[in-house]
């Protein structure tokens, strides 16, 4: 039951339904879900550790505000692990390896980002596609630690892509992005894959930058 209270709170704070700020109560959050007190706390404490969830003194808990700040950071960080993980895996990994590259990046070329037609509507099978194709090209960094930091990173991450909703960079091409990446891999041309890589995380975050700041 904590494992379910989690993931379903955790997708929620993601995805932006509970929105930075918010206080999250308890008796509320039971309901809503349909789980016991105790395993809505225990989801809490757990989401705190992630950084998804803020314990106020005395008072509960939060979801986690979002800031222009934070996000530079998180962006840093990010470009920093990836690139290490990324040029690991294209000395270490095999074949197998880059079918699994080609084969997660064309699938996720075969999903429409958005559900609806004329308004923006999130696909959720594509964020689950594109996490997928993102976490395989550093899967054989051979560091579960470094892969572990690398996932709880890409999801806060999404946080902040989902808050900017159907606004986010309309005018790019960003399957296009994902297969210029995918062919340097293939090349095992490291530098190029990172510059790459690189590029296509800062086109974002140059984007939800501005978006924080309004």
């Amino acid at each position: 039951m904590t494992s379910r209270a989690y993931a379903r709170l955790r997708k929620d704070i993601i995805s932006g339904a509970l929105e930075p700020g918010r206080k999250l109560k308890v008796e509320e959050l039971r309901r809503h879900y349909d789980v016991g007190t105790s395993p809505i706390r225990e989801a809490l404490s757990l989401l705190t550790s992630d950084h998804f969830v803020e314990r106020i003194d005395q008072r509960g808990f939060r979801v986690a505000e979002v800031s222009a700040d934070e996000f530079a950071e998180l962006l840093k960080t990010r470009c920093w692990l990836e690139e290490r993980a990324l040029r690991e895996s294209i000395a270490n990994g095999s074949s197998h390896w880059e079918e699994q590259v080609v084969l997660s990046n064309y699938r996720l070329s075969r999903i429409p980002r958005s559900e609806g037609g004329e308004h923006f509507v999130a696909n959720e099978q594509w964020e689950t596609h594109h996490k997928r194709f993102h976490m395989t090209l550093i899967s054989q960094c051979g560091s579960s630690m470094l892969l572990k930091f690398c996932d709880q990173l890409y999801d806060q991450n999404v946080r902040y892509r989902q808050l900017s909703g159907s606004k986010a960079y309309p005018s790019r091409d960003v399957a296009e992005e994902h297969n210029a990446v995918c062919d340097a891999v293939l090349a095992r041309d490291a530098d190029t894959a990172v510059r790459l890589l690189m590029q296509h995380y800062n086109r974002t975050s140059a984007f939800l930058k501005d978006q924080l700041k309004r």
